[in-house]
């Protein structure tokens, strides 16, 4: 079995396509007006889900949380501590939300947190050097 993407399930969906697509730079795969809009990330597929029609399909009811949701983030990562500060403060003015300004931390890592307009987290991090995926 392999990822294929990552989805939100997602109160306004025209929203949630402008801030992905306008503020964070999401390529948008397909029309809009869908209850299921597919975006891709660098080579990562993301999919914003309407919570109605999701509902409506499964028939089942679920509970969202409102403000700020604490159970997850999207992580996206930076090859310097620099374009950490730059891709915030370019966040900030499209209209992200901040929630942790540029920091580096104790081991090392510069990181930031912002939040899109339905409260999901966003990070966006940098070792300070090209992304790698180490095989242990």
């Amino acid at each position: 079995m392999r990822l294929d993407g990552l989805g939100l399930f997602v109160n306004d969906m025209s929203a949630m396509i402008k801030f992905y697509r306008d503020v964070l730079g999401f390529e948008i795969k397909e029309s809009e007006d869908n209850s299921n809009v597919y975006l891709v990330k660098d080579g990562t597929l993301f999919l914003l889900y309407g919570r109605k029609d999701f509902e409506n399909m499964t028939r089942k009811k679920f509970e969202y949380v409102n403000g700020l949701n604490g159970h997850s983030e999207i992580a996206l990562y930076v090859d310097t501590f620099e374009e950490v500060d730059s891709e915030y403060k370019n966040a900030i003015r499209k209209g992200a939300k901040s929630i942790l300004k540029p920091t580096t931390e104790p081991w090392g890592q510069r990181t930031c947190y912002i939040a899109d307009p339905e409260g999901n987290l966003i990070e966006i991090g940098s070792w300070n050097k090209p992304f790698e995926i180490k095989d242990e």
